[in-house]
């Protein structure tokens, strides 16, 4: 059955992450997308180590099923091809800097003078306005000017960036997969396009659910190891006695009091809840000794018997491995051709109807152009005639 999604075309301009993985949940969705590469200044994933067949693996999963064309927009010829495709692609993701597009003749107003109803989402680090506007960044630096770097880390060594990139997927990606959703059901209902502005900095800057409100009402900025869920509790992770780690969250009472129990330590259960930090430092030093009693395979099943929120803390190997996720069917075979496969993360999303649709894995620069011209109406002379001035590879 084809996926929820399989009425959308969308032509996408982005590369790198942000771009790249929110159109990979359209794609798996079941959406019709179309990458739009330069033959000239391929996007730089393709270049990530290790290559499978002479394709990136990261590239490969992060453009799972999109079809690929190149096409040099800073041809008049290259434009023309954009301008034919919009016809019928009536949503466009790109992550270049503001103004941009609208440089190389393919911005939103040109394109939706061709496809009124074109849905237009720009991704960029800091959004179309404001004083950082044209400012070059990465995740770590919007995570930072959002306050979210200030309280990520430890109180002896400082502020650390994430093990992930939280602005550019939770900031960029999924943002603008929910922004271009809603503006589906908006042109639904009015038939009525619109341009999408998503800042990654913006998006991080939403993301301070349970640290904002009482910032901005009480006046006090969230510190390093100074709230519930940054190490300012026994919220935390700690040492086996063989050099593993088990994360400790269950707040809740009857939680804590279950895995106080289970350490030896039932005398800790009424403290869980204080904040005061000579009282924290007291419970966090009291379970870093009991856990360092025993090996980590010694706690798996002692805290395998209770339900305490207590579990292990996994290497992405051993990730791939746990139960939970092999009866999720967190990975999957994705074909790369010639009957070969490529071991990829699946889609997280679950429907009773629809499945997530996993065609091909990313493929090397250019190779369905022919095939999408020809199906746009272009002939093998015309095809042959982009090629030769440059316009496309």
């Amino acid at each position: 059955m084809a996926g929820p999604l399989s009425t959308l075309k969308v032509l996408d301009f982005s590369a790198l992450l942000p771009g790249p993985f929110g159109t990979l949940v359209l794609a798996d969705l079941g959406a019709d997308v179309l990458r739009v590469e330069s033959p000239t200044r391929p996007d730089m994933v393709r270049m990530l180590p290790p290559m499978d067949e002479g394709v990136s693996a990261v590239h490969g999963y992060l453009n799972r099923s999109k079809r690929s064309v190149a096409v040099d927009l800073k041809k008049a010829e290259g434009v023309e091809v954009i301008r034919r495709l919009v016809q019928d692609y009536d949503i466009v993701v790109e992550q270049f800097r503001p103004g941009v597009m609208d440089r190389l003749g393919v911005g939103y107003e040109a394109l939706r003078a061709i496809n009124p109803g074109l849905i237009y989402c720009s991704i960029t680090g800091y959004g179309q306005t404001g004083p950082y506007r044209d400012r070059a960044g990465h995740d770590l630096n919007y995570l930072s000017i959002a306050g979210m770097t200030g309280y990520n880390g430890r109180r002896d060594s400082g502020p650390a960036p994430m093990a992930f990139q939280v602005a550019d997927v939770a900031g960029g990606s999924c943002h603008a997969v929910m922004a271009i959703l809603a503006a589906v059901i908006h042109r639904q209902a009015t038939g009525e396009g619109q341009h999408i502005d998503i800042s990654m900095t913006d998006a991080a800057f939403s993301l301070h659910a349970l640290t904002a409100p009482p910032a901005l009402v009480g006046g006090e900025d969230p510190q390093l190891e100074r709230t519930q869920l940054n190490g300012g509790s026994f919220y935390d992770c700690y040492e086996t006695r063989d050099g593993r780690w088990f994360s400790v969250a269950g707040i809740e009472p009857q939680f804590f009091m279950q895995f106080c129990q289970a350490i030896g330590r039932p005398d800790l259960a009424g403290k869980g809840l204080a904040m005061a930090p000579e009282i924290v430092a007291e419970v966090k030093a009291g379970i870093a000794e009991a856990m360092k009693q025993k090996d980590y395979s010694e706690w798996l099943d002692i805290f395998a018997a209770i339900d305490a929120c207590v579990e292990p803390v996994l290497s992405l190997s051993e990730a791939c491995e746990h139960p939970q996720l092999k009866a999720r069917e967190m990975l999957v075979d994705v074909p790369m051709g010639e009957g070969r496969t490529q071991r990829q993360v699946a889609s997280p999303m679950r429907f009773s109807v629809s499945k997530p649709e996993y065609r091909f894995a990313g493929t090397r620069l250019g190779v369905h152009t022919a095939e999408v011209l020809t199906a746009q109406g272009f002939s093998e002379e015309d095809i042959a005639a982009l090629r030769k001035s440059g316009a496309i590879l």
